[in-house]
Formats: C-alpha cells, structure tokens, sequence
C-alpha cells in the first residue's frame, strides 16, 4: 500500500477526527469522562458512596450510576455541576481556542 492511498498519513488524530465530523463530539465525551472520574475521586477521598451523593444532590441512585458511566453522554451540566458542589467542589467551564 503507497503512502499516496492513506489521506491519514501525516496528520494527527484531531485532524482525523474533525475530517470524520465527529471531533467536537468526541470532545465532549472525553470531557465527560474527565469529569466523571475526578467526581468519583472526590468520593473516593471524601467516603461518599453513591447513595449519600444521591441525597446530596436530592436524586436516584441510578441516577448517580448514570452520571458516574464514563459511556453514558446524556448528563446534562446542571446535573454535573451537582455532583461536583456534592463532593465539595466546582464545575469550570470555559471556551478555548
């Protein structure tokens, strides 16, 4: 196979990304994730199972399980900004170039 056949050769991945239209979303998702796993360090340091971050931020269980699945996309800011005044801290977000 020639170099000539592989568009991909010499870019980078966000290049690749964003030639597939998906770089924002992908974006997004890792952005999610990031969030995610620092709340559910938070959690860890602090002791708080998800039940107790579910009074804390005056919803389900499930709805935790929800928000802590690194595949789940659908959580909305508002719910992240909950989880992260239920842990103690706060969310940040901000627009790059």
């Amino acid at each position: 196979m020639s170099d000539m056949t592989n568009k991909h050769i010499g870019s980078d991945f966000d290049d690749f990304l964003e030639g597939e239209g998906i770089l924002d979303q992908a974006e997004a998702v890792a952005a999610k994730r990031v969030i995610a796993y620092q709340i559910a360090e938070e959690m860890k340091r602090a002791n708080i199972t998800k039940s107790e971050l579910a009074r804390r931020m005056r919803t389900s269980r499930p709805a935790v399980e929800r928000l802590l699945d690194p595949a789940n996309r659908s959580v909305t800011l508002s719910t992240l900004e909950r989880a992260a005044s239920a842990v103690g801290r706060h969310l940040k977000v901000e627009l790059t170039a």
